[in-house]
């Protein structure tokens, strides 16, 4: 995995300060938290002399902050490294990844909604479905709430938060702006949802929530990555810096209504030959139906080469080092992203001899619960 980025405040209540501990500034402590649990997260069982070196803490603040998380129940000891050097050996400390828990549920189908458990290392426990076909606005919520609850109340282990991965726009705070597929507009769906469960809730967008998942969970580049969403509609998550690009609007990725071809289809928002008409997966299913082989490469590279036009400015304005497609493989593998790696690299030469990286995602179906999740984990345990 990634080594972990700089921490990020979570939106978790006020530490504890236990007697004797060392006074720093609120801000301060939690990030240091934040940081001593993402390098546990991302390297496993480590001592607390290792993670001085490896934070650049202090010694007293990382023993200070191991103790806390210990008492919490988040870090335990696991007894002393073996080694064959000189001196004592160190106290082996890591995460206790299966005893917490994250209830994380995927909209982007409504006749098969997801709800997954799952721990912190993204593994899913439990899972259910349900119909939310016909259900809008406020029903939507209510059903979306009751799933909710009763997966709390059936879990075995402490959770930690809620994740929701929505097919619309999604605000920092967890408010949907728009999602046309459950009829929201300006729900602030995070806040409804905590206050009624009494659980910590975050909100993402579903590209966004496949990107994070790819970063946290799989090898995606911490440098720079863009993940492009093909279900449905079309949508894009983009990573800097370790950092999920929002847009001042929270609409960043919303592609799906881009054109791509002025003679194309009449996509139903009216315009005429929007990305969607060309990439979403019920189009290039209808593209390839009944072709042979020649056929249904042609449609398939076709589609890649219109996509190609899209992505590579993105590309070489932000330098992007990896692309990453998330959908159905029997559609994307092969001459599809093959496609679109070739028209790239044709439109971006290559910096320093090395072109952009274009391969599948790595995570599969559950990339979205799993993104949900690491935002959970961002915001409650302030590491990603």
């Amino acid at each position: 995995m990634s080594e972990p980025p700089a921490s990020r405040t979570p939106a978790s209540g006020p530490l504890l300060v236990r007697r004797g501990a060392r006074v720093v500034p609120r801000r301060a402590r939690v990030q240091h938290r934040g940081t001593v649990l993402g390098w546990l997260f991302h390297h496993g069982p480590m001592t607390r002399a290792d993670l001085a070196r490896a934070t650049g803490l202090a010694s007293v603040s990382v023993s200070d902050i191991v103790a806390g998380l210990v008492e919490e129940g988040i870090v335990s000891e696991l007894g002393r490294r073996s080694t064959g050097g000189v001196g004592k050996p160190g106290t082996l400390v890591g995460l206790l990844s299966s005893e917490h828990h994250v209830v994380a549920v995927d909209l982007r189908s409504l006749s098969r909604v997801r709800l997954a458990v799952l721990d912190l290392d993204g593994v899913v426990v439990q899972e259910v479905w349900s119909d939310f076909a016909g259900l809008r606005s406020s029903a939507a919520v209510t059903a979306l709430e009751q799933m909710c609850r009763q997966a709390i109340e059936a879990s075995p282990r402490r959770v930690l938060g809620i994740g929701v991965a929505v097919p619309g726009i999604v605000d920092p705070g967890g408010r949907v702006l728009e999602a046309l597929q459950l009829s929201w507009t300006d729900v602030p769906l995070a806040e409804t949802l905590g206050r009624a469960l009494g659980t910590p809730v975050q909100v993402v967008n579903d590209a966004d929530a496949l990107a994070l998942a790819e970063y946290t969970y799989g090898s995606a580049s911490a440098a720079g990555f863009l993940l492009l969403s093909v279900g449905v509609g079309i949508g894009a998550g983009l990573v800097l810096e370790g950092r999920l690009v929002r847009g001042h609007r929270s609409a960043s990725g919303e592609i799906s209504h881009l054109q791509v071809d002025p003679d194309g289809e009449v996509c139903h928002c009216g315009r005429r030959g929007c990305l969607s008409t060309v990439l979403s997966q019920p189009h290039l299913e209808a593209a390839v139906a009944g072709q042979d082989a020649q056929g249904r490469r042609e449609r398939l590279r076709r589609a890649g080469q219109l996509l190609a036009g899209v992505l590579a400015p993105t590309v070489a304005a932000v330098d992007l080092e990896q692309v990453l497609l998330a959908g159905p493989p029997e559609l994307l593998a092969g001459d599809l992203v093959e496609a679109v790696a070739e028209a790239v690299a044709e439109r971006c030469p290559p910096v320093g001899g090395r072109a952009v990286e274009v391969r599948l995602a790595e995570l599969g179906t559950s990339g979205a619960l799993q993104g949900a999740t690491a935002r959970v984990i961002e915001a409650v345990l302030g590491f990603s």
